[in-house]
């Protein structure tokens, strides 16, 4: 018996509709620890699953009586829990190609208007935890940070009656493919980037304190360097800091990727002295990072929060700058898988034929 299979899309339309679906996830307990599909059940059956034991999943009872869709890495282990499942008699069906397909699946969030003249909506990578944004004012639109596959910003901007003229990005992403360079082509936009010679392609530099207009709304650049060299933020209509992998919510950026000890602590202290300018802002602007660090759920609410309380949030911000550097550089995360070769295709504004394998996981760009 071979059980039937689900598409990362189909499911994701599932979720997104809140239809009665249990997702079942057979890996073992580190891997779904790391990272998972929001809302699933975790049952560590994938020895037992591998092994053969017909009672691996003798204990699970779906809760909702819908369907059931098992995962597990790649979609094979998951079709052996589906079968046994199917064999009890329950509408089981594996995911095709696991955790490594579902880090493409995606969902929205709309903001309300931090000032009036622009309408903001977060595209996430539910399983990636990618935050992308598509900015649209007047009939016009900007990207920032695309992670995913240019048709989903086109399609999304078709329902609001945007066309996207302008694709912009904070930094070269560690831990994501960059979608700015084939979106921009998609779609005629210009690409722009912070003024930069680490990339081997076209684009349209962009200095401290450069406006882009979007609309009748505009977007302010303020350089940051720290996480990386060319770090840079978008301030939008002086209300909505798009702040890449500089700050999140509850943490800053790491700046130890590509390169040197020596390099990593020089890094961090630009990085405390970008952060000291951001805090300068008001109280009230709107922080909107490039990544969280959980799997985002289908409930609709912006991944947010006022730079107030990323202040209150974070702990490093409040420490003196030495102490800052030593703090960060002691609390460095494990760095993300395959990072060098996603830098290098970044670099090079090129996509492989399968992007699954390379992104796969967590991302792992703040340090709390």
């Amino acid at each position: 018996m071979t059980a039937p299979t689900i598409s990362t899309e189909a499911l994701r339309e599932l979720l997104e509709q809140g239809a009665p679906v249990t997702v079942l996830d057979v890996r073992p307990l580190a891997e779904h620890a790391e990272w998972a599909i929001p809302g699933s059940v975790h049952v560590d059956a994938y020895a037992a699953l591998r092994r053969g034991d017909p009672t691996a999943l003798a204990d699970f009872h779906p809760t909702n009586g819908g369907r059931v869709v098992t995962v597990c890495a790649a979609g094979k282990t998951s079709m052996l829990a589906a079968e046994q499942l199917r064999a009890r008699g329950l509408d089981a069906v594996s995911l095709e190609g696991g955790m490594r397909a579902w880090s493409l699946a995606w969902n929205t969030a709309e903001l309300p208007s931090p000032g009036g003249a622009a309408r903001i909506v977060q595209l996430r990578r539910t399983g990636k935890g990618c935050l992308s944004y598509l900015i649209g004012s007047s009939g016009d639109a900007a990207v920032i940070d695309a992670s995913l596959d240019p048709r989903v910003y086109q399609r999304v901007a078709d329902t609001h009656g945007w066309h996207i003229r302008t694709v912009l990005e904070t930094h070269v992403h560690a831990d994501h493919l960059s979608r700015a360079r084939a979106l921009a082509a998609d779609t005629g936009a210009l690409l722009r980037l912070p003024a930069t010679d680490r990339v081997s392609f076209a684009y349209e530099p962009l200095k401290d304190g450069d406006t882009v207009r979007v609309g009748s709304a505009r977007l302010r650049a303020l350089r940051t360097p720290g996480h990386t060299a060319e770090s840079t933020c978008y301030l939008l209509d002086d209300r909505a800091l798009f702040t890449g992998d500089t700050m999140f919510l509850g943490a800053v950026g790491r700046p130890d990727l590509e390169a040197t000890p020596d390099e990593s602590r020089r890094r961090a202290h630009l990085l405390y002295a970008s952060l000291h300018r951001l805090v300068t802002l008001p109280h009230d602007t709107v922080v909107l990072p490039a990544h969280t660090s959980e799997p985002v759920a289908f409930d609709g609410r912006p991944i947010s929060a006022t730079l107030r309380e990323v202040q209150e949030r974070t702990s490093l911000l409040c420490e003196t700058e030495e102490t800052f550097v030593s703090q960060i550089l002691s609390r460095l995360p494990p760095t993300p898988p395959n990072h060098h070769r996603i830098v290098a295709l970044n670099e090079a504004g090129t996509l492989p034929d399968n992007a699954t394998e390379l992104e796969a996981g967590a991302n792992r760009c703040a340090v709390a």
